[in-house]
Parts: C-alpha cells; structure tokens; sequence
C-alpha cells in the first residue's frame, strides 16, 4: 500500500480533473449498470502513481475534456490503491490485460476502445489528448 502523501495529491488532481472516483467494486458495479441502463457514454482512467500517469494521462484527460464533444460520465479507479474497484472494472475490459495506466471510452453496454500504457508512456499529453478528441467527436454526441 502506497502512503497517503502519495496518494492523496494524485486523488486530489484526480478530482480537480472531474473524474469520480470509483473505490469498492460495487461502485464500480453501479457506473457500470447505470451506463447499460441510460446507454450514455464515459472515460475510465485506470489511474497510478507512476511517472506516465503523471505525466501523460491524467494531463491528457484534462485536456480532453476541454473538448467540445465528450463523454456524459467520467470515472477513474486508482490500480494499486483501490485493489478491488480495480480488478471489478478489469473484468469488463477484457480481452485487454491488466494495464495502467491506461484509458477505456465505454458507451452503454460496450467498450468502444482501450488505450493501453504502451500507448500513453512516453507520448505526450496533447497527442494522447487528440487520441481522446478524435473518439469523442466519433462516438459522444
């Protein structure tokens, strides 16, 4: 378990973004059905501490959401602090392996796409926010 002077400025930058946390698996659970139900879109961060969640996701997805077209919800669960909320949304997102961080745009029953780390580490903010944009303009209304 990480120390609450690491984690808590990322769940705090985490939140300044808009993103809810999902913590227990029922939460997750709840996101989950409540997109079923509705059929609306969302972004799920599968947020860490590492370097490239710093410096690249999260900055990403605050920059995405500037965008004119987005998701109506926007989720994060927190790998490596929230265990369980992390391995609940995991099982939705298979095929694709356990990675963070990494991004999942989801839209009523479906995941559309999965941007795993290799895809985010290393990569720039705006690139991976032009990523997010180009599916927001194609799958948000």
């Amino acid at each position: 378990m990480y120390p609450s002077y690491v984690v808590e400025p990322i769940r705090q930058e985490t939140l300044e973004i808009g993103l809810k946390e999902l913590r227990t698996p029922e939460a997750v659970e709840e996101a989950i059905q409540q997109l079923k139900a509705t059929g609306e879109t969302a972004i799920f961060l599968i947020n860490s501490v590492c370097g490239c969640s710093a410096a690249s996701a999260r900055p990403a997805i605050a920059l995405a959401l500037k965008h004119p077209r987005k998701p109506q919800r926007f989720y994060s669960v927190f790998a490596g602090v929230d265990k369980e909320a992390t391995d609940r949304l995991r099982k939705y997102l298979a095929p694709h392996p356990p990675s963070s961080p990494s991004i999942a745009l989801w839209k009523g029953n479906m995941l559309l796409h999965f941007i795993p780390r290799h895809e985010i580490e290393g990569r720039t903010p705006q690139s991976i926010a032009t990523v997010l944009t180009t599916l927001f303009d194609e799958y948000c209304s």
